[in-house]
């Protein structure tokens, strides 16, 4: 399998810690997503994934697979083992509402080409796109401290092994760090990833920092 990625990407680093949790590997293919010339935005690779985002899976039957939650659902039904969801029905759509809330609500307002959209619209400069993803960031993962603050059972978002909820959140909170944002402020979230911090495919996986 081929895997198009970019380090600095969560979305990417989703993908990248659920085959490491597999025990998965895949052959890489770098694809840049900064500056206006960016290979995400080429012919090239608009000719694989027309919507130009990182990642996407090429099958080894030839199937390309867009969307990281989708890769994410593909890898746990293709390699059952460990399980990347709970068993019961209702802990599954807690730990799908998680990974939706990161990925639609939050991840979604913050990504590059949304920043150098808004950096050009006049009046916004730096300093606002600065604060546009500082509020969505800190509005997004209020909620989800909220939600598990009401419903969390176990050492991890939802119940006693990780799942795809800690597999989107460990990404988008390593990047509200290093926005500046404390993640001492949601304890349940805190904590959570401390644990995370210590399993070797989320730690060697995180997404890189911008350089």
């Amino acid at each position: 399998m081929k895997l198009y990625a970019n380090e600095i990407s969560s979305a990417t680093s989703r993908v990248r810690i659920a085959l490491a949790m597999k025990g998965v590997q895949v052959d890489i293919v770098n694809v840049g997503i900064l500056g206006d010339g960016a290979e995400n935005r080429q012919a090239d690779y608009l000719g694989i994934n027309p919507q130009g985002l990182v990642p996407a899976l090429q099958t080894d039957d030839g199937e390309l697979l867009t969307q990281s939650l989708a890769i994410v659902e593909y890898l746990d039904e293709r390699f059952p083992l460990p399980p990347l969801l709970p068993k019961d029905g209702a802990g599954r759509a807690f730990s799908r509402s998680i990974a939706l809330a990161i990925a639609s609500e939050i991840h979604a307002l913050v990504p590059p080409r949304v920043a150098a959209h808004l950096a050009r619209i006049p009046g916004m400069g730096a300093t606002g796109v600065v604060a546009w993803n500082r509020h969505w960031i800190l509005e997004g993962l209020g909620a989800v401290e909220a939600r598990l603050a009401a419903r969390r059972t176990g050492p991890y978002v939802a119940g006693n092994t990780p799942t795809i909820a800690d597999i989107f959140l460990f990404p988008q909170s390593i990047n509200a760090e290093r926005a500046g944002i404390e993640l001492e402020q949601w304890p349940n979230i805190a904590e959570i990833m401390d644990r995370l911090r210590d399993i070797k495919a989320f730690a060697e996986n995180a997404p890189a920092a911008r350089r």
